[in-house]
Order: C-alpha cells, then sequence, then structure tokens
C-alpha cells in the first residue's frame, strides 16, 4: 500500500494544532517578557531558578530533565544566572565532577519578587478562556505534554 499524496494548498495552517501552539508559545513568551521586564528573566531562566529552588541540591542533569532542556542549554542557563549573581555551583561532596547550583540571596529574593509578575503573565494567556474552561485547559495541555514528553528532545520528568 503506497503512501497517499497531500496536496498542500489543500491544507489550511488554521487547521494545524503544531502551529496553534507554535504561537501561543510566542505569546506566552511575550506576555512573560512584558510582565516581569524590571527583572530581567526569561521564562527559561526562572524555570531553572524555580527548579534549583524546588529541589535543593539538584544536579544540572537532573534540573535539565525536571525543566525540558537539554544538558548544554542549561548549563549555558546557569552560566547567565550565576554570571548575574542569582546562584553559585559548587562540587557535589560525593564527586566533584558533578557541579551542584544553589541559589543565593539574591536569587531567593528575586524569584520572590518576580513570582507576582509571573503569576499576571499567566493569568494573561488564559484570560481569553471563560473562567469555567480554564482547568479544563490546561488538564488537556498537560495530558498533551504528558503523553508525548518521550517524543521531545529533551523529555522532562516530573
Amino acid at each position: 500500500m503506497g503512501k497517499q499524496r497531500v496536496d498542500p494548498a489543500h491544507i489550511e495552517l488554521d487547521d494545524l494544532p503544531g502551529h496553534h501552539i507554535r504561537r501561543l508559545q510566542q505569546i506566552a513568551v511575550a506576555l512573560f517578557l512584558q510582565e516581569t521586564e524590571p527583572f530581567g528573566l526569561t521564562p527559561v531562566q526562572y524555570a531553572a531558578l524555580k527548579g534549583v529552588a524546588s529541589a535543593p541540591g539538584v544536579d544540572q542533569r537532573t534540573l535539565a530533565r525536571m525543566i525540558g532542556l537539554d544538558t548544554s542549554t542549561t548549563g549555558g542557563v546557569l552560566d547567565r544566572l550565576e554570571a548575574r549573581g542569582l546562584l553559585q555551583r559548587n562540587a557535589s561532596p560525593e564527586d566533584r565532577r558533578v557541579r551542584l547550583p544553589t541559589l543565593t540571596r539574591e536569587g531567593r529574593e528575586l524569584l520572590e519578587r518576580v513570582t507576582p509578575a509571573m503569576l499576571r503573565a499567566q493569568r494573561r494567556i488564559l484570560e481569553p478562556l471563560p473562567a469555567t474552561e480554564r482547568k479544563q485547559f490546561l488538564r488537556m495541555l498537560r495530558k498533551l505534554v504528558e503523553t508525548n514528553n518521550a517524543l521531545s528532545r529533551a523529555p522532562s520528568e516530573a
């Protein structure tokens, strides 16, 4: 049985979920940056700070899996946060080759100060939906992400 030919002229971008997901991600980043502009954090930097705060003693590889990034990207993100004095990395007592990121006082304070702005961005993303549909949308979004997690270039660990 041969592959069915598809005429690209008959495909509408508006009918493609991937197109809408990509656009929503662009919008989510724009809203995050608008709300958090005074703090100079990207969504990925926020995720790294939050991950380190939530899992003290986490190593970089585990942190990368927690936040759904590849290890080299995570290393670069941590480099930038460390250069800003928001975290420091020290050798693990068990394995001197492993570096463990920890938040500095400045990092903890920034995380506390940026949280209300981050939450405003999250509310703005969902604002167009009726309140009754927001939890349902998040449930469906989680299901899509969790079910397809293994297909990611950087699968996360919940």
